[in-house]
């Protein structure tokens, strides 16, 4: 993939859409997440025009406080999840990636919550709000054993959510998919969070 990926959230949707591009421009998928479900449910196709499926997303229970959402090609196969670390993420974001056989691969966690805190404090505050994303942006670092790999970003930004994924460190090709997938999962979860 040609890195910076870019992710924008369409607002003015029902359901939540992310649209990422490459730094060439290029379309590399597009998410459509299903409303009313009781399992978090999330389709990640080729392109926007969504003739081809990517993999899906699905969460392992109801309730999402400690659920790990399971990474399926279009045949069925598992090839990762993503869970978060339960009361360890009410401060500050932490979510382990693992691999298809369950073992954990990759961490992300937050590099600084006073940014998402302030972000999500003044984004409630009526005309300020609109402009919180010139001047917040959370930071969080994916990581394999404590060296960074890839940095996930709010971007600036008016009236949309958008955010970047920089590749820092070499990772295995095979790794680089479930890893998108978790970041997408991952911005879902966190731009409901703040």
């Amino acid at each position: 993939m040609n890195y910076p990926l870019q992710l924008r959230f369409k607002i003015l949707a029902l359901a939540p859409q992310i649209y990422v591009q490459d730094a060439g421009g290029q379309e590399v998928c597009y998410v459509k997440q299903k409303l009313f479900k009781f399992r978090e449910k999330v389709e990640v196709f080729t392109d926007s025009s969504r003739k081809s499926l990517l993999a899906t997303i699905q969460a392992d229970r109801i309730i999402d406080f400690n659920a790990n959402y399971a990474f399926r090609t279009p045949e069925g196969v598992q090839i990762g999840s993503v869970r978060r670390r339960g009361l360890r993420s009410l401060w500050k974001a932490h979510y382990e990636i693992l691999d298809g056989n369950g073992q954990v691969a990759y961490d992300i966690r937050e590099e600084n919550p006073w940014a998402k805190i302030l972000d999500s404090m003044l984004g409630d505050i009526p005309i300020v709000g609109l402009f919180t994303g010139f001047f917040c942006h959370p930071k969080y670092s994916i990581s394999r054993q404590g060296s960074a790999v890839m940095r996930f970003t709010k971007n600036r930004a008016f009236l949309e959510s958008s955010f970047n994924i920089e590749k820092l460190g070499d990772l295995p090709a095979q790794d680089e998919l479930p890893i998108i997938l978790s970041l997408l999962m991952f911005g879902l979860l966190e731009r409901s969070r703040g």
